[in-house]
């Protein structure tokens, strides 16, 4: 019988190739292949409304209904990061945060990770500079007792000794290798170079070899206490949950969650000026294969007005496959895999950079083409080139929503910065509205080409001497060691 459904199938296939083959060639209309297809018009994002309230000790809570799928992502956000920090302890908020899930309520980290692997759940931890969060995805059917189980990671963290240690190992190893990976050390060097050892964005959030070798457990616990409480922190539910389930189970489990002492004052973090002058620092790197180059300088802080603006310039510049960097040093001259640009946005002006790691032997030819695309964008953009970029901001921009852990992590953005509802819901009208001027005009304000700061992480002897005879500035030639401290 098999068989017979079989040959049945194939007759039918075959008759209706032949029929198709049968048509005539004139009645078939051929593809118009002269010139790319004309984008549909971008979908506006219409986002259910965040349902928000609070428990009975403050701690707020936003809850955005999607219930096409039994899942539920639990994000809770501490408003503290790495900027809290207090000096010689960078990346306190970082290793405490990293500590929460390595034992908690008594429990070991093992015997945890059991528990939410049965609950067919995942959890993890973080720090940024703005904010650590404590996330949780879950199917639905299981939020109670997985809920259960972050409020036992976030309130109630053991930093057991043994585990501070195993991290802390791991860390100063990867500082270690660090040193001998050209990429890594560019991202170090840079943000150092840039905003000096004493500005916290000087530092990654992680910390340094010599402050990771000073927090112990107290200073842990420390930071926890200060920062982990509930007038400091925002409970993100997105998923298969109402407000009407998640009242009693949040107040259950985090209700008791109580704040020791006042609030710490908020560190300040200082408005970084800009570099005085362009200038140009080699880290040697003997007998490196590639060149990391960055070239930047001190940015903007998410709250900016200019926001939009700056992410359509900053597309067309560096934030794209098809932007201006990467068609310049990939396509068309063949020195680097990828060239890009980002605004590293944060409560304070973050830093602004376009990098690369491109061949030694063409690095002085790939920074002349960094200066001539940085250059080149402060200058009118064709309307033409701004459309196709606009295009591509506003089409893709939906493809950040389509999951419960991208939703809740646009809410964790409106949370940390402050934004209003509607941010998100009327980005593309607004990326419809950018005008060249408005590109223009940001590019010209925020890219000051005569205070850049380059960093080349590369060998020393094979590119110092072609670098400077690009006479694009002064170059100061920094030891590894100097960006590590």
């Amino acid at each position: 019988m098999t068989g017979v459904r079989s040959r049945s199938r194939w007759g039918r296939t075959f008759a209706a190739l032949a029929l198709l083959a049968s048509t005539p060639l004139g009645a078939q209309q051929a593809p118009d292949r002269s010139k790319p297809p004309a984008p549909g018009p971008a979908p506006m994002l219409t986002l259910p409304a965040i349902q928000k309230f609070a428990l009975g000790n403050g701690l707020r809570v936003w809850v955005l209904e999607q219930h096409e799928v039994p899942i539920v992502q639990a994000n809770l956000v501490v408003l503290s990061g790495a900027s809290a920090d207090v000096p010689g302890q960078f990346g306190a908020a970082s290793l405490t945060a990293a500590m929460l899930d390595e034992g908690a309520a008594g429990k070991a980290a093992l015997a945890l990770a059991d528990e939410v692997e049965f609950l067919g759940a995942q959890l993890s931890t973080s720090a940024s500079f703005d904010a650590s969060a404590v996330r949780l995805s879950t199917p639905a059917a299981k939020l109670n007792e997985a809920l259960g189980l972050m409020a036992q990671v976030a309130l109630t963290p053991d930093f057991p000794t043994q585990e501070l240690e195993r991290l802390r190992t791991e860390r100063l190893t990867a500082l270690l290798q660090a040193r001998d990976d050209a990429a890594t050390l560019s991202s170090i060097a840079f943000p150092r170079l840039l905003y000096g050892p004493e500005h916290r964005y000087g530092t990654s959030a992680g910390g340094t070899e010599s402050s990771l070798k000073t927090l112990g457990v107290g200073e842990l616990r420390g930071f926890h206490r200060a920062h982990y409480r509930p007038d400091n922190a925002v409970l993100i539910v997105v998923g298969d949950v109402t407000p009407g389930t998640l009242r009693p189970l949040a107040e259950a489990r985090f209700g008791s969650w109580k704040a020791e002492g006042p609030m710490p004052a908020a560190l300040p973090i200082r408005q970084s000026p800009q570099p005085g002058k362009r200038q140009i620092y080699i880290v040697d790197k003997p007998g490196a294969a590639q060149s990391q180059i960055r070239v930047g300088l001190v940015g903007v802080p998410r709250s900016t007005s200019d926001y939009i603006a700056l992410d359509v310039m900053n597309t067309l510049l560096g934030g794209s496959f098809t932007s201006r960097l990467n068609t310049n040093l990939r396509e068309q001259h063949g020195y680097a895999y990828g060239a890009f640009s980002r605004f590293d946005m944060r409560r304070a002006a973050g830093p602004f950079s376009a990098y690369a790691g491109v061949q030694t032997d063409k690095t002085a030819d790939a920074l002349k083409e960094f200066f001539n695309e940085l250059t080149a964008v402060v200058k009118p953009v064709p309307v033409d080139e701004l459309e196709r970029f606009k295009n591509y901001t506003a089409l893709s921009f939906a493809g950040e929503f389509e999951t419960t852990g991208q939703l809740a992590g646009k809410l964790e953005e409106m949370a940390v910065y402050a934004l209003p509802d509607d941010v998100f819901s009327g980005y593309v009208g607004a990326v419809q509205k950018i005008a060249p001027g408005d590109v223009l005009r940001v590019a010209k304000q925020y890219l000051l080409l005569d205070r850049l700061v380059v960093t080349i992480v590369g060998d020393r002897a094979s590119i110092e001497a072609p670098v400077r005879a690009t006479n694009l500035g002064p170059v100061t030639v920094v030891p590894v060691a100097d960006v590590m401290k």
